[in-house]
């Protein structure tokens, strides 16, 4: 079925969602890679409400998924069925200050406008958001982290909404954060979370800021259509080293290739497929299992249809 067949289909059950709706989206547009097939529908709500109001009207048979700023994401060539929802910079895109030491902000913000707000404010310990290219939806939902320091490290609770449009409130302890992972429900969208830092002074959060964007600049393909890091650091190792002494530094297949400046970032020389890349991720891990006998794993998200 089109997304204009869906969208014609679901009718009147979505009376009185305010937020965008398009069908046949394209992915491409909204990923770092700049790959990947339509969207049936994507869906952008205005507010908390009204994505509550869409989940609750939605057919539970109808597929959804949580799309962020596209970063850490690779969508496959053949699309996404159902409804992929995308969060609005109006509607979550807000940071403020809610006392002791905390800060509240919604899921659309980047990584790095988080950041920002605590060297604005004199709160410590975020200075790694700022290397981090994502959304602080997709921070929440994979412990992100950089720099030695993970979400987890940060988070106190974190607000969701389920498929059914029910709202919840978890506990640091509910996210059950272990490395890149949270335990949390899959259907759980993320809208908004609280953080906890600690007093410190501007000048020295800006200089450990500055810090981590020299790091990233000189040793990450930032410039490059690219999704960060391909695959996670197994216990005791780290990828980039194991896919350098595989001899596939460089390496590539169709559009895709691995970074010559860091040979964990997967690039899109510019007329990669979707398949291009998934292929050379899953070549890289296959070499490196056969050469160490270490099975590495995905930390780019995979979605779509081949």
């Amino acid at each position: 079925m089109s997304g204009e067949a869906l969208l014609k289909k679901l009718g009147s059950n979505l009376e009185g969602v305010r937020g965008r709706l398009t069908s046949d989206a394209l992915m491409s547009k909204l990923t770092w890679f700049q790959v990947g097939g339509p969207a049936d529908i994507l869906f952008q709500p205005a507010d908390e409400e009204d994505l509550a109001l869409f989940l609750n009207r939605l057919p539970q048979e109808v597929p959804v998924m949580v799309v962020g700023v596209g970063s850490n994401l690779l969508v496959r060539d053949g699309g996404l069925d159902g409804v992929v929802i995308r969060l609005s910079a109006k509607g979550f895109g807000q940071a403020e200050e809610v006392g002791n030491n905390r800060l509240m902000a919604g899921a659309a913000i980047p990584d790095k406008r988080l950041a920002a707000k605590a060297l604005e404010v004199g709160l410590g310990g975020f200075e790694f958001y700022h290397g981090i290219p994502g959304g602080i939806g997709g921070a929440l939902r994979m412990n992100a982290g950089a720099n030695g320091t993970e979400t987890t490290n940060r988070v106190v609770e974190v607000h969701a909404i389920d498929r059914k449009g029910e709202k919840h409130i978890l506990s640091h302890e509910d996210m059950g954060y272990t490395y890149r992972h949270s335990d949390a429900a899959n259907d759980l969208i993320f809208t908004k979370a609280i953080f906890e830092g600690f007093p410190d002074e501007r000048d020295v959060i800006q200089a450990r800021m500055d810090e981590v964007q020299h790091h990233r600049e000189t040793v990450q393909p930032v410039k490059e259509k690219t999704g960060g890091s391909t695959l996670k650091n197994p216990e005791g190792h780290s990828s980039w080293k194991l896919v350098d002494e595989a001899g596939l530094r460089g390496f590539q297949i169709g559009g895709a290739q691995m970074s010559e400046m860091h040979c964990n970032f997967m690039i899109n020389t510019g007329d990669a497929t979707a398949s291009d890349l998934e292929d050379l991720g899953e070549h890289v891990r296959a070499q490196v299992l056969e050469k160490t006998g270490i099975t590495l794993e995905w930390e780019i998200k995979r979605i779509g249809r081949r």
